[in-house]
């Protein structure tokens, strides 16, 4: 059974985020943040100009007292220990930004908006370095671990894009449409009404894994090698689109939530784990494999397609609602996945052990 967190909001909670020592932020519709203890009662509430519904918060991997959220086009800066005004505020967006992400080196801000930019702002002489692309609303964007200069980011155009800050242009993109197959009926039939619109990316601690959540329901898993990414793996479980995406901290260990209100924790450790330890043995795996299937029905995507059987959900969560956003804590020494759906509570459940 989930507990609830409650008296933090009145409207929808859209967003959250914990920083390094617990504490929980949330953002909602209407301008709404609120912080949070471990033990769920709200520390602190603040509401926003203008109203905006606060799309993204985001904590300061370095400093876990500052805290950036995006509401409508700006970025705000907050100090959580005294929650009044913002410190500081960005308007660099032309659109309402959907996802903001921070390097780990805290010195780099990304914001990735409706028209499909993404802002890159250096956050130490507050102007933007950087502006990239996606031909349709860019919905997430995610610095990876251990590579403060790389970024990943999708978007409703399918497309999903590896970025270097030296370029302006992807190092590498793919479309999702790419990997559907003929052995994808009963999807391929539906598949035109249930394009695979990307919505959420995750990278795992590791840099080189990343997961990406689509509207049709599935989940796929890529590895960056070198200045590309390749397609390791993909499966479904869920019945309508991925909303959210979320790599915990330890192993390969990867919850999900979805538009039909339920949230997954997969283990793909052995499927990406492994190939972890010899990089080059997988690409030249990868290569032969290439080569063998170059027809149009590719023996590559009939392996990649196959894999749904496999790989099984360890713990499946009926949430019930609709998922906005999901995020992990440690709350009295026990790991849990928080969840925010159309409501304006929280909702905790506990997770197992790796």
């Amino acid at each position: 059974m989930a507990v609830k967190w409650t008296g933090g909001h009145s409207s929808s909670i859209l967003c959250l985020n914990v920083n390094t020592e617990g504490l929980v932020a949330s953002g909602a519709e209407r301008g709404e943040l609120t912080l949070w203890d471990g033990g769920g009662a709200p520390a602190g509430q603040l509401q926003l100009p203008k109203a905006d519904d606060v799309t993204s918060v985001v904590f300061s991997p370095r400093c876990p007292t500052r805290l950036y959220t995006s509401h409508g086009e700006t970025i705000s800066l907050l100090d959580v220990r005294s929650l009044k005004e913002p410190v500081e505020h960005f308007h660099v967006n032309e659109e309402e930004i959907n996802s903001v992400s921070v390097n780990e080196t805290d010195n780099f801000l990304a914001a990735a908006d409706d028209s499909g930019a993404i802002k890159v702002m250096d956050l130490e002489n507050k102007k933007v370095s950087r502006s990239l692309r996606h031909s349709n609303i860019c919905s997430s964007v995610v610095f990876r671990p251990q590579r403060p200069q790389s970024l990943v980011s999708c978007g409703l155009d399918m497309q999903v894009m590896l970025w270097n800050l030296q370029k302006a242009r992807p190092l590498w993109t793919t479309n999702l449409q790419e990997y559907e197959t003929q052995e994808d009926s009963p999807q391929s039939a539906g598949q035109f009404f249930n394009p695979p619109l990307a919505h959420s990316l995750s990278v795992a601690s590791c840099g080189n894994i990343f997961g990406c959540g689509a509207q049709d329901g599935k989940v796929r898993i890529f590895r960056v090698t070198g200045v590309k990414f390749e397609h390791e793996l993909e499966f479904q479980g869920h019945s309508l689109g991925v909303s959210q995406i979320l790599f915990m901290p330890e192993a390969y260990w990867l919850l999900t939530g979805g538009n039909d209100g339920k949230v997954l924790l997969w283990d793909v450790s052995s499927d990406v784990g492994k190939q972890q330890k010899s990089p080059a043995k997988s690409l030249q795996r990868r290569k032969a494999q290439a080569s063998a299937s170059t027809r149009k029905d590719g023996k590559l995507n009939k392996v990649a397609s196959n894999e749904h059987a496999r790989v099984l959900p360890k713990l499946t969560i009926e949430h019930g609602e609709k998922v906005n956003w999901i995020s992990c804590a440690e709350i009295k020494g026990s790991k849990r996945v928080l969840v925010a759906d159309q409501s304006s509570s929280v909702s905790v459940y506990p997770l197992p052990e790796p």
